[in-house]
């Protein structure tokens, strides 16, 4: 009989759930996982709160990566449901939401869009709180919830073609260029002229799904389909149009570990 009395087993490794609908931010979020913990198992991913709590079911992770606003139900219903089942990180765009609800230590937030030093403090206080069972955050999220709303982005664009002024939904962007003058607004079949700059729109955009990828160009990341590198440029191309958008320098750290 082989002795085992001082063998000492390998701690099992800490399992990760993310739950996040927006593709793009969601593969971002995996890389950076992996290359800042590399021994971190991630077992599941959901686009939406629903499919969060079925796979949660399943996976059992130890932690859950979760986007606060997400389809069917948001981040903090799915939160509620699993309140004290496993240590919960919220994803967010808002700096409104990082008030002392989080951190009091029980829930944890990253900022989108994502950036490194930011999300290794984040996996610094995560590895001292699983020393710990998960904390009950029903309080938490109640005071969270009263204390405060998410901004209102816009939803409507107000455009000229030609003589008229048609309404274009801003999910329906692909894109916002401008020049001296004008901004135009590019959905999938259209094109039109608005008198706003792009400094004005990265105020109303929200920039969890809008981002600035050049002085002249803003981007619906939904509408990405691929990223090309070249030796002196990065560019994007869009799922339905085919069109290429260029990468000014200063933007290309968005893209970094996609």
């Amino acid at each position: 009989m082989i002795d085992l009395s001082g063998y000492r087993a390998m701690p099992a490794p800490v399992t990760v759930m993310i739950a996040e609908d927006e593709p793009v931010m969601r593969s971002d979020l995996q890389a950076r996982l992996n290359r800042l913990w590399p021994e971190l198992r991630i077992t599941a991913i959901a686009a939406d709160g629903v499919e969060a709590l079925a796979l949660f079911a399943v996976h059992r992770p130890d932690v859950l990566f979760l986007d606060i606003e997400m389809p069917l139900l948001s981040g903090i219903e799915v939160a509620r449901r699993l309140s004290g089942a496993c240590h919960i990180v919220f994803l967010t765009a808002h700096d409104a939401y990082a008030i002392e609800a989080f951190d009091e230590g029980a829930i944890d937030y990253v900022l989108k869009p994502y950036q490194d030093d930011r999300l290794a403090r984040c996996l610094q206080r995560l590895r001292r709180r699983l020393e710990a069972q998960p904390a009950p955050v029903d309080q938490l999220l109640r005071d969270l919830l009263s204390a405060v709303r998410p901004k209102e982005y816009m939803r409507w664009i107000k455009a000229s073609r030609g003589s008229d002024i048609e309404l274009i939904m801003v999910s329906d962007v692909q894109y916002f260029q401008s020049d001296t003058k004008y901004t135009s607004v590019h959905t999938c079949d259209r094109e039109a002229l608005i008198r706003r700059p792009i400094k004005d729109l990265m105020t109303e955009l929200d920039p969890a799904r809008f981002w600035q990828i050049h002085r002249s160009t803003i981007v619906n990341v939904e509408a990405i389909e691929s990223i090309s590198r070249g030796l002196s440029e990065t560019r994007v191309r869009l799922r339905t149009t085919r069109k290429q958008l260029a990468v000014s320098d200063a933007y290309k750290h968005l893209f970094r570990h996609m």
